[in-house]
């Protein structure tokens, strides 16, 4: 059977939709692979009628895969009262689920939200918070002559594509035609101690000396790079020189937050962070559940304090709608007990995959319902479109990993049917 997706390996609407698709869409994502229509728990279906298992929910965004009724109920009766206010409002569902957010990851009191619309927003809020705080350091005063703070970014992290976001963002593919980006963001190899150590090292030395540290910024598991945890000891050893130096650690959790990994936040994984606490984390993809939403929680009163009335702002960001669906998310997730869920499923899901003997998988990396399996050979996109002709729907992260996410709703017989399918991938399918 073929490995890419042709005409040949549509059915008549796909084909007929995507026809249309490549008329009036930027070429920003390349060919769809198929056209959605309508999903159900952990199952989507295509306007063709096809069925797939979808081990992918979106990119981690569809938390309650598609259709839960608590979710449709709550956006349904929120969108019969008002979808959107201006900023110069507040309503509840905005004000209970900043609450929310604050308690699920721990924050002390004083702590606040910002609310976005993305992961890239919630990090670009991160971004520009962090240099109004790198503009109090010691020796950074530009009005007295100092050298402007500076912010670490890791290599193979990804923040997100707007331009702040994008300078904290290491691959050289989509920074490179962009550049340059925001100045006084530097990168360090991910993992590399010594590294780390040398870029703190670098500030006041003499007339060739660097600005001050005011911020790291991390994602204990680098998705994007094929989901590769960072490694506890490297994140604390990031916290203590971030404590050493007065600066801020910022922990990206746009991909492994709200449950995600088994717990409501990684960073209160100790085998992914060491027990670190963050100064800042940014949220987004399945905070509400398949609407967009994300953000950035600034730990403690003075840190929140730095933004003022007008230093930032989002003409949709924090919509009752989005709220609604935000709340009813969170309430599903903690109701029906799916944190544990996504722990539970996960090491399912890990060990049936290295169960199968299947030559192909070399190893299953990941926590919860963040995981990737690694390939023997380059075929990522060779073993996705085998995978989604099967009936499943997985990523290829990577040239020899494939990324899996499904809902945190999946269930044991969802986890059973995936394993099934990628049990008989062809170990011999082509490189991409």
């Amino acid at each position: 059977m073929s490995t890419e997706t042709t005409p040949e390996t549509l059915g008549p609407q796909d084909a007929q939709w995507l026809g249309s698709y490549s008329k009036v869409h930027m070429n920003v994502f390349g060919t769809p692979l198929r056209v959605l229509d309508h999903g159900h728990g952990a199952h989507v279906w295509d306007v063709d009628g096809n069925e797939y298992l979808d081990f992918l929910a979106g990119i981690a965004v569809n938390s309650l895969g598609y259709a839960h009724p608590k979710w449709v109920k709550a956006v349904s009766e929120q969108a019969a009262k008002c979808a959107h206010v201006s900023n110069y409002f507040a309503t509840e569902p905005q004000i209970e689920l900043a609450a929310k957010l604050i308690k699920l990851a721990g924050a002390p009191e004083g702590s606040h939200v910002y609310f976005g619309n993305s992961g890239a927003e919630g990090n670009e809020a991160a971004i520009k918070l962090a240099k109004l705080y790198g503009r109090t350091l010691p020796g950074a005063s530009p009005s007295i002559g100092g050298k402007p703070a500076r912010i670490i970014a890791m290599t193979h992290g990804f923040h997100g594509r707007t331009l702040g976001a994008l300078s904290a963002t290491w691959k050289p593919a989509i920074r490179l035609p962009y550049e340059p980006l925001v100045p006084n963001i530097e990168f360090v190899e991910a993992g590399d101690q010594l590294a780390l150590y040398e870029a703190f090292s670098q500030t006041g030395q003499g007339r060739y000396g660097k600005g001050p540290v005011a911020a790291v910024i991390l994602e204990l598991i680098q998705g994007e790079a094929g989901v590769r945890p960072l490694g506890a000891e490297y994140v604390k050893k990031v916290r203590q020189m971030c404590d050493i130096n007065h600066a801020l650690l910022i922990i990206d959790e746009v991909q492994t937050g709200v449950g995600r990994t088994g717990e409501w936040f990684a960073f209160q994984r100790e085998d992914l962070s060491g027990g670190v606490k963050p100064d800042m984390i940014t949220f987004a993809k399945g905070v509400a559940g398949g609407f967009p939403m994300g953000g950035m929680i600034a730990f403690g009163e003075k840190l929140s304090a730095l933004f003022t009335p007008g230093s930032h702002g989002s003409t949709f960001a924090g919509n009752p709608l989005g709220a609604a669906a935000a709340l009813a998310t969170l309430d599903v997730i903690e109701s029906e007990n799916l944190v544990a869920n996504a722990e539970e499923r996960g090491r399912q899901l890990r060990e049936g995959i290295m169960a199968t003997g299947n030559p192909l998988f070399v190893s299953v990396r990941g926590r919860g319902l963040l995981d990737a399996v690694e390939l023997a050979h380059p075929c990522s996109h060779a073993v996705m479109n085998w995978a989604l002709e099967h009936g499943l729907i997985v990523n290829a992260v990577a040239p020899d990993a494939l990324r899996l996410a499904p809902p945190l709703i999946v269930t044991e017989q969802d986890v059973d049917q995936a394993v099934s399918i990628l049990a008989k991938v062809p170990a011999d399918l082509p490189n991409d």
